[in-house]
């Protein structure tokens, strides 16, 4: 919460600190690395985070990608969890030819989003390795865990559709957004939250009819389709 983030703060500032469950105050002289999957700016707005703690620890700034962009990664960590599962249950499992290249293609596609990263992975194999027959996983069992995550990522993207349309539009608005409409809306929405300015999120969205047009005005066409919802840049591109 705040209250821990103040603490958090002198530390890092004052190199002052009581460590849990004493009260005697310590000193201590540290250098600070820390991660998140979460848009610290955005908790700044929204009264999560403390804007004086983001600056401070905000020094260096390292994105790492996510497994879906790291597609070089997934064949040999599929390796690398099959041993791990050996070493842990004492029994070697193989994927069959066939079964492997069905899981490879379908790892690598972009239907694949690995919203987990690699926690997603190491589950998949260790079930496809559990229920594998004789050692062996088929293509049957990769077939079916596909199924699986495809359901798993269907959930989340329908959660995360929600909040963000809850977010902009409130939840009195969106119940009067037909659905067809939602899901359409909730992906500009995250392309508008990627985008640098109108201009590149346009050009996303209408990536393919603005080819077939002599002049193309992609920021005053997503202006007027936000528009359709009270909608406008600032409100949905917070910067």
């Amino acid at each position: 919460g705040l209250d821990e983030q103040a603490m958090l703060l002198r530390a890092i500032e004052e190199k002052l600190f009581f460590p849990m469950g004493s009260d005697k105050e310590v000193s201590s002289d540290f250098q600070l690395i820390c991660g998140t999957n979460r848009d610290l700016y955005r908790d700044v707005r929204d009264g999560k985070f403390r804007e004086d703690l983001l600056e401070r620890i905000n020094l260096w700034t390292f994105y790492f990608p996510g497994l879906k962009d790291r597609p070089e990664d997934l064949e040999p960590n599929i390796e690398y969890e099959l041993e791990q599962f050996a070493k842990k249950r004492g029994k070697k499992v193989r994927f069959s030819k066939e079964s492997r290249e069905d899981f490879v293609r379908f790892a690598k596609s972009d239907e694949a989003k690995w919203a987990a990263n690699f926690r997603d992975l190491n589950n998949a194999i260790t079930r496809m390795a559990t229920l594998a027959p004789g050692g062996r996983i088929t293509r049957q069992t990769v077939e079916d865990e596909i199924a699986r995550l495809r359901r798993k990522w269907t959930r989340e993207d329908t959660r995360q559709e929600d909040d963000i349309l809850n977010e902009v539009l409130g939840t009195d608005k969106v119940a009067k957004v037909d659905l067809f409409d939602r899901v359409q809306l909730a992906e500009v929405l995250k392309v508008c939250r990627r985008a640098r300015n109108m201009s590149e999120a346009g050009r996303i969205l209408f990536a393919v009819s603005r080819q077939e047009r002599k002049v193309t005005n992609d920021a005053d066409r997503l202006r007027k389709y936000l528009v359709r919802f009270g909608l406008e840049w600032n409100n949905v591109n917070k910067e």
